[in-house]
């Protein structure tokens, strides 16, 4: 047999193909060398406008204007209301229980006790209906959800907010409430 895979061109290219056939099978069954996948990011947060309608009757109330039914959601319950009426950032995190980067995203929500001046309600999926007014608003369209909502006092004509996606350390959660309270000049960008 050595001999003839020495000497005989048939026999090599035939050893050769078989070899080829090998290697061929093997970088398909371990699917192109075992990379991972890439990891899950964090999105950059999304910032929108909501407005802000003042009922004759009622006093200020936080509604959305960015599509019809937001307009016919009822308002946000009353400690969300009165938090940002009371010139504090509102810091809503939508989770779904059970979820690994769920928990994770609200314990580095919880961290956010030592900001006096943040509101942070934490609100099961489930019950992201009573929030409508907000989470149609930024367009919250799964979770978990961050969305910080600037203060009523900054001297802007509506508030805004920013809504993250999947999960934000409490770095990340800090930033955003810091971002959404800055009382300073900004300028635009032109690349």
């Amino acid at each position: 047999m050595r001999e003839q895979l020495n000497s005989n061109p048939l026999v090599q290219l035939a050893v050769l193909g078989v070899m080829l056939v090998g290697v061929a099978v093997f970088l398909m069954s371990s699917g192109g060398g075992g990379e991972e996948g890439p990891a899950a990011t964090a999105e950059a947060p999304v910032e929108t406008t909501l407005s802000v309608a003042e009922p004759e009757t009622a006093g200020d109330s936080l509604s959305s204007a960015l599509g019809p039914s937001a307009i016919d959601a009822p308002p946000p319950p009353r400690p969300v209301l009165e938090a940002w009426k009371s010139n504090q950032t509102l810091v809503l995190l939508f989770v779904r229980d059970g979820g690994i980067d769920d928990k994770l995203v609200k314990t580095a929500t919880q961290s956010l006790s030592g900001f006096p001046d943040a509101a942070v309600f934490i609100v099961p999926a489930a019950k992201i209906s009573r929030y409508a007014t907000i989470a149609e608003g930024v367009g919250v369209d799964r979770v978990p959800a961050l969305v910080v909502v600037s203060p009523k006092n900054l001297k802007k004509t509506v508030p805004t907010a920013s809504v993250s996606y999947g999960f934000q350390s409490s770095q990340s959660v800090a930033q955003a409430v810091i971002d959404a309270g800055y009382k300073g000049k900004t300028l635009d960008y032109h690349p």
